[in-house]
């Protein structure tokens, strides 16, 4: 223990602190409580590590502190605590010198990287969002890499349930953001991703590991064949060895995205468009956490893959037109058609989005083969897919059900995945899931009757504010009304139109997520409409993807913001401050009955 005097604070006398039971001094970064407990001094953070309550106004009786407000109660030697739903308290050294008492002006050292790891697998596996808030506050305050942190959030989630979840998607999606995203709003991805696979995970059977087939001798060929086999007829077992087989004998990204989606889209439109969401999202994880743990990851996704309703089972899909055999038709004409257009380029995803958007489906059908002859290559193909896809959002008309909002959504977020698993896998095999998500456009066009108009089609912006701050945090405030869908569109066509910085608008969208307690949908739309604007730039299309996610995350709010509120208190205590209490006030002593 250091005698050094500037590393410590004089308190009071041993005396004066025995009459007064607690004292409360301020640290160098946060508030000190001392007690007197058994003949001698110890000292804790002020703050209750649950949700901050000045902890002398709590009890300290056999060593132990109790905190009044939930009743928490913590060892006063190592501030450890006896309810897991409180976190452990920070405690200090403290040292008698001549009947003086000093104390650390820090907590006790420790390895904080281990440590907050630690605490993080702690939070997760008791479904604690504060614990594992500030586990990630303290990882990212110790220059941890995000992608370490997705890490080990990612493997948690794999393990401990049976089968991919919308929290694994919903922790992906927001990793994907991160690189887009400022500090405290990176932070807040990361809580909300650790949260909901926590949510996901609670109370639910660990995976179950299956096994490589044990054999190299299985050509791809082979086991391309088998995996949409295994799927047509729901046999999970078999799915699994055969994905972990090509894992085992060291398949490439490109040879496991044909296996997979191949199977995927064996029926269009699989879970609504989830499955293929699912398996892409699969994809990013690994993308982030390294591919070695692909034999962890990837099999997650065959559980819904194997189980999943298709479009061929679903009454809008053969009613009243039998759009089932049309597509099986075109399929059938895809090996031709990338054949006739091999070596040509073509360059008018615009234009083919438009024609997706249209009234027939065999002239959809027909603009597409005739792209593919004129050189539209499998991933312009998806790129202009999900264009079309984002614009069922952006054209939404207000006059629909609520809940077709997800509808338009589920359409966009699958063909979202399919363009990026073309960009992986340009095989023609995997063509069939662009065709599929054009024809899911098609479905979704009464969604646009009659269409919203974009801002400034029948309106000027001009009468909205220029500077950029003024613009986000109108467009926040407008969330915290419920029907400003409008308005909340017109302020980033506005943001956009004057060629403001694209990075602070990520930013303020996401956040208009992250501050709900938002459901799954909203957390894919805002990385999917990101990720799709990336693709096209600051181009019209571009900026319309990005209206259409402000359409949606403005009809989506406001909520009760609860779990914000969790998020902030985590943000507050790792800063130093004092939630309940004024700084710099010396507490009045308390009951200290030992």
């Amino acid at each position: 223990m250091s005698n050094n005097s500037h590393d410590y604070l004089r308190v009071s006398s041993l005396e004066e602190l025995e009459r007064k039971g607690c004292t409360v001094i301020r640290g160098a970064d946060r508030p000190i409580c001392l007690f007197y407990n058994d003949g001698k001094p110890c000292a804790v953070d002020n703050r209750c590590p649950h949700m901050g309550f000045p902890l002398h106004r709590g009890t300290l009786q056999d060593g132990m502190i109790t905190c009044h407000w939930h009743h928490a109660r913590f060892d006063s030697a190592s501030g450890c605590t006896f309810d897991l739903f409180a976190d452990d308290v920070p405690a200090y050294d403290v040292e008698v010198r001549d009947g003086v008492v000093w104390v650390a002006n820090y907590p006790r050292e420790r390895n904080v990287v281990e440590h907050s790891y630690q605490r993080l697998q702690q939070g997760m596996e008791q479904n604690i969002s504060l614990i594992s808030a500030k586990a990630i506050l303290d990882l990212q305050g110790a220059g941890v890499d995000y992608q370490d942190i997705v890490r080990e959030i990612g493997l948690f989630g794999v393990r401990y349930r049976d089968g991919w979840a919308m929290g694994m998607t919903i922790m992906t999606a927001m990793a994907n953001l991160v690189p887009h995203l400022g500090e405290e709003t990176a932070y807040l991805a990361l809580y909300q991703g650790a949260r909901r696979v926590a949510n996901d995970c609670a109370g639910q059977v660990p995976r179950r590991d299956r096994h490589a087939l044990e054999t190299d001798q299985l050509p791809l060929k082979q086991l391309e064949e088998w995996l949409p086999y295994w799927t047509v007829v729901r046999h999970r077992d078999g799915a699994e060895r055969t994905l972990l087989t090509a894992i085992e004998n060291d398949a490439s990204r490109e040879e496991l995205t044909k296996l997979i989606f191949s199977a995927a889209t064996e029926r269009p439109m699989a879970d609504m468009g989830h499955v293929v969401d699912f398996c892409n999202k699969s994809f990013e994880l690994l993308d982030l956490i390294g591919w070695e743990h692909a034999s962890a990851v990837l099999p997650t996704t065959m559980a819904q893959l194997v189980a999943a309703r298709g479009g061929e089972e679903m009454n809008a899909w053969r009613h009243p037109l039998d759009l089932i055999p049309l597509v099986k038709a075109f399929e059938e004409r895809l090996p031709s058609l990338l054949e006739a257009g091999a070596g040509k380029t073509w360059s008018d995803e615009a234009g083919l989005a438009k024609s997706i958007l249209g009234e027939d489906p065999e002239e959809i059908l027909a603009a597409i083969a005739a792209a593919l002859e004129a050189g539209a290559t499998p991933e312009q193909l998806g790129k202009a897919v999900a264009y079309a896809a984002s614009q069922r959002i952006a054209r939404f008309g207000m006059a629909n059900e609520f809940a077709d909002w997800i509808v338009a959504l589920h359409t966009f977020t699958y063909c979202n995945a399919m363009h990026l698993a073309l960009k992986r896998c340009p095989d023609a095999s995997l063509v069939r899931g662009a065709v599929h998500g054009a024809i899911s456009v098609y479905l979704d066009r009464f969604l646009n009757v009659p269409p919203a108009h974009l801002p400034g089609e029948r309106d000027s912006i001009d009468d909205e504010p220029t500077d950029a701050a003024e613009l986000l945090a109108k467009f926040l405030e407008s969330l915290d009304s419920r029907e400003n869908v409008h308005e909340g569109a017109r302020v980033v066509a506005r943001y956009l139109a004057l060629g403001h910085p694209i990075q602070p608008l990520i930013d303020t969208l996401t956040i208009a997520v992250l501050r709900e307690d938002a459901n799954f949908h909203t957390f894919q739309m805002v990385e999917a409409a990101t990720r799709q604007y990336h693709e096209w730039g600051d181009t019209p299309e571009g900026r319309d993807i990005l209206v259409a996610a402000a359409r949606y995350l403005a009809a989506h709010a406001p909520t009760e913001r609860a779990q914000h509120q969790t998020a902030r208190i985590a943000l507050r205590l790792h800063r130093g401050e004092d939630i309940y209490e004024e700084e710099d006030v010396e507490a009045e002593a308390v009951a200290a009955d030992d």
